[in-house]
């Protein structure tokens, strides 16, 4: 498959900063239909050595580090593994939240009779940790900041939806007005933090969210 709609966003030797649209798997699913990916496109279409490093759900759109070497895989997979990048994402929540900031501190775990559903569970749940700031007020949704202190899968949807004000378009976790108001899910990450592989210098990239 082509890269359309895949933005190079930065190439040096060790890794590529890439923009992922949505609806677009970051790496194969086990399905025969679902090979159609992002690495697999990179790899096919002049980034044979690409190696994925961390994803993005199937349909949230954004900011993706890919490395390029073995040495950079490790170590990109090191920073993310040990905390140490920084990870902004923008979204369209439903209401109005009464708050213009808050943190959530909610454990989540996978369930698996609603698959590919996550739930909060304050027994078996991963602790996990969102931050999030409201930057605009529309009539019946907000769009909003939010900073995951924690990478677990489908977090930041699972989070806003605890507090009472789901994503929009989340065909998951939002129901009616909610699941109406957007024609895609509106979660999009837009900056990422890292320290270079190679060099240990601190970079920052950004992506704006085209909701």
């Amino acid at each position: 498959m082509p890269l359309t709609h895949i933005g190079i966003l930065h190439e040096d030797p060790a890794f590529l900063i890439v923009n992922k649209p949505t609806l677009l798997l970051s790496v194969p699913g086990r399905a025969e239909d679902n090979k159609d990916c992002l690495i697999t496109r990179l790899q096919e279409n002049g980034y044979p050595e690409a190696r994925i490093v961390h994803r993005l759900d199937w349909e949230t759109s954004g900011i993706l580090v890919i490395a390029r070497d073995p040495d950079s895989h490790r170590e990109l997979s090191r920073q993310f593994h040990d905390r140490e990048t920084g990870k902004r994402y923008i979204a369209l929540c439903w209401g109005q939240p009464a708050a213009d900031a808050g943190h959530i501190d909610l454990p989540l775990r996978y369930d698996p009779p609603n698959k590919p559903r996550h739930i909060v569970d304050h027994e078996q749940g991963k602790p996990a940790q969102t931050f999030w700031q409201v930057l605009e007020r529309h009539a019946e949704h907000c769009r909003v900041e939010l900073t995951p202190i924690t990478g677990r899968s489908h977090q930041l949807r699972v989070h806003m939806l605890s507090i009472g004000h789901p994503l929009l378009g989340d065909r998951l976790y939002a129901e009616g007005a909610a699941l109406e108001a957007c024609p895609r899910l509106a979660l999009h990450a837009a900056r990422l933090e890292i320290n270079h592989p190679q060099t240990g210098e601190r970079l920052t990239f950004d992506c704006p969210a085209p909701f």
